[in-house]
């Protein structure tokens, strides 16, 4: 199967975006757990617009969605020249002249992460990634590899609950790839407003800084229509971050999430749980059944 994927992923860049879409138009015809998902997110993220509107957002996420599965082929198995071609890239210096103190790479789940991460390792030769081990460990090999396939350095990607390996990275100079959007529960994070609705944070984001004295650098990598490639983003530092209030930090790491959704709603990864930590008493925004 891997074989198979890899070979699809050789064809024109033009010929995979229309795979992809095919492939996200059929898989939004039939009714899954995570259609619901995408749905239910969008209408507690975007109440202002209507049904019409939003049954297209879900739509074209799916359309992203397929997208997405050509990419991770992209980002993993094109030579660094080829993928290279694809990438618009602006303010690579505000990461390159960052802190020696190490770097704090914040992105988002773009349905684009892998390719946002492998445009990461051209511009930067020190970075690391952090990731979910998969299940299957030849998958988790080839993902492992591939996120730092473009760096001409020595990249490692930590597993996610490796804290004290990312804290020696980014003490040790390195860029850390970082991203704090999702619902991890309350074991390191506190209930913060997103879009309006309390969703469990992580407080990781101030920890790395506070206990590395690491720069963060915000990025976002957005798909640009047709077949013109990506848009690669790094902005300037984020100032007076850690303030040293929990709920003031993880607010100011949200709003600066919805900013980033924002620019390109339709591409962001809807079909995570993002509110299925609920405060006491609350009721599941996501049916048991449906969801489990």
């Amino acid at each position: 199967m891997f074989g198979i994927w890899w070979s699809i992923a050789q064809l024109p860049f033009s010929i995979l975006l229309l795979l992809g879409e095919i492939l996200g138009r059929l898989a939004f015809k039939f009714r899954s757990a995570r259609k619901s998902i995408a749905e239910r997110n969008i209408e507690l993220c975007f109440p202002h617009l209507s049904s019409d509107e939003r049954e297209e957002m879900v739509r074209d996420n799916f359309v992203n969605l397929g997208i997405a599965i050509m990419e991770i082929g992209i980002a993993w198995w094109w030579s660094k020249e080829r993928f290279s071609r694809l990438l618009h890239i602006e303010g690579a210096e505000n990461l390159i002249n960052a802190s020696e103190n190490g770097v704090l790479l914040l992105g988002i789940h773009y349905t684009t992460l892998e390719i946002g991460a492998a445009a990461a390792t051209t511009v930067y030769d020190k970075v690391d990634g952090m990731y979910r081990a998969h299940g299957n460990p030849v998958y988790d090999y080839l993902q492992a590899r591939g996120r730092i396939s473009k760096s001409c350095g020595d990249s490692i990607v930590y597993e996610r609950k490796d804290v004290r390996g990312c804290l020696k990275a980014l003490k040790s100079g390195r860029a850390l790839w970082y991203g704090p959007d999702q619902d991890y529960g309350l074991g390191s994070g506190l209930f913060a407003p997103f879009f309006g609705v309390q969703a469990a944070t992580v407080n990781a984001t101030a920890r790395f800084v506070q206990k590395s004295g690491a720069t963060i650098i915000p990025f976002t990598h957005i798909r640009l229509p047709g077949d013109a490639g990506y848009k690669i983003t790094f902005y300037p530092a984020l100032n007076n971050f850690p303030i040293g209030d929990d709920l003031k930090d993880a607010i100011t790491i949200n709003e600066l999430i919805e900013q980033f959704i924002r620019l390109k709603p339709e591409q962001y990864l809807w079909v995570h749980r993002r509110f299925k930590t609920r405060p006491e008493g609350e009721k599941d925004f996501y049916s048991p059944k449906e969801y489990s």
